[in-house]
């Protein structure tokens, strides 16, 4: 069986509009389950991918100040 998540999760989300990605975010953080992980990674990873120079390094600003806090 091949399995590919990535494209599973693709197609789960394929056609989605901005409010149903914002309840997916959110639903997948507020659970708190760890299932939800990768879906949140490749939602990132499909952001990261477009995202502009400037972008990346705001997000990359952002997270090193969040890994510092804990």
């Amino acid at each position: 069986m091949d399995l590919n998540l990535r494209k599973a999760i693709q197609n789960n989300v394929a056609g989605h509009n901005e409010e149903q990605l914002e309840a997916t975010i959110t639903e997948a953080i507020q659970s708190g389950e760890e299932k939800m992980l990768p879906g949140l990674g490749v939602l990132f990873e499909m952001y990261w991918q477009q995202a502009s120079e400037d972008e990346k390094e705001g997000i990359l600003n952002k997270l090193e100040e969040e890994v510092g806090k804990l």
